[in-house]
């Protein structure tokens, strides 16, 4: 089989899930890689807390921040995060340290903990780390307090409906969208080669300082959210390491595979879905399957 075929059957698979995606697997050794719509743009979500976590870092490197530095989260800031996991569900008070707010925002994806660390590295700053480290494609324009004032808290199943068939079916042929947060020209934006190009940032010399790169591959090996690719490229013979982004119909995964006999491949997944639910566990296995065809068509060539 042609690797169009392959790509042909994998975009036919999606379409029947009400799937659209955009893949990249890239062999970090080589540079060569397979995709499926590599180069379109997707709000990013939850994505944008890797390029945060390095710019975090550098300032962390470079004496601006003390990693030592602790912060008082209260009950009140974290509000507007509260259907989110970790500080959002605390009831009191409480002082954490910077560098433990760089884990909870990759591990379990804390919301919260990413916000106090936009209040230290604001948007900008961190889009102009990406610059500086010559990662191009990836937009960083906004907080995840303001990404996530479309969350659908408070609503009854009914409104939830209502959100996910809002987000599904506004969107216009130039990417722009009512909901400013899915708008392509105002959310935090990226493409699955620019997400593949910052993995490789990571895990190959690079204009990234190594003590930076080294902590955030750290963290991303400790991420315990791995219900999209993470179930089929998790294994004894295997490190995985990933963080995965959620905005009401989209659901992305981006990670690294090593290999035991040391062959790394980044690999990106950024899909919108056409079905108005929440909930739609064979669509993220989908993504996982769609992933590891094109992963292994790219390792056997």
């Amino acid at each position: 089989m042609h690797d169009r075929d392959l790509i042909a059957g994998l975009r036919d698979r999606l379409a029947e899930a009400g799937l659209s995606g955009s893949f990249l697997v890239r062999d970090l050794a080589t540079g060569e890689e397979i995709g499926i719509e590599p180069d379109r743009a997707y709000p990013i979500a939850s994505l944008v807390k890797v390029p945060l976590a390095i710019a975090v870092l550098e300032a962390i490197r470079g004496g601006r921040l003390d990693g030592a530095l602790a912060l008082e989260i209260s009950p009140g800031r974290a509000a507007a995060e509260s259907t989110a996991p970790g500080l959002a569900k605390f009831a009191h008070p409480v002082r954490i340290a910077v560098d433990d707010l760089l884990y909870l925002a990759i591990a379990i994806s804390d919301n919260a903990a990413a916000d106090a660390l936009f209040e230290l590295v604001p948007p900008a700053e961190v889009d102009r780390v990406l610059a500086d480290a010559g990662v191009s494609g990836i937009a960083v324009r906004h907080t995840m307090r303001d990404l996530y004032a479309v969350a659908v808290d408070g609503l009854d199943q009914a409104g939830v409906q209502v959100a996910h068939a809002i987000a599904v079916g506004a969107r216009t042929p130039g990417g722009g969208h009512p909901v400013p947060q899915l708008d392509l020209t105002r959310a935090n934006t990226g493409t699955a080669r620019a997400v593949a190009d910052l993995l490789a940032a990571l895990w190959t010399p690079s204009t990234i300082h190594p003590e930076v790169a080294a902590r955030t591959r750290a963290l991303l090996r400790d991420a315990l959210v791995q219900r999209r690719l993470g179930p089929d490229f998790m294994s004894d013979s295997t490190t995985w390491a990933s963080k995965s982004g959620t905005l009401l119909n989209l659901r992305h995964d981006a990670g690294v595979v090593e290999h035991e006999d040391g062959e790394t491949y980044a690999v990106v997944a950024l899909t919108e879905s056409a079905v108005p639910a929440a909930a739609q566990p064979a669509a993220e296995a989908l993504m996982g399957h769609v992933a590891r065809a094109l992963h292994d068509r790219l390792r056997n060539r």
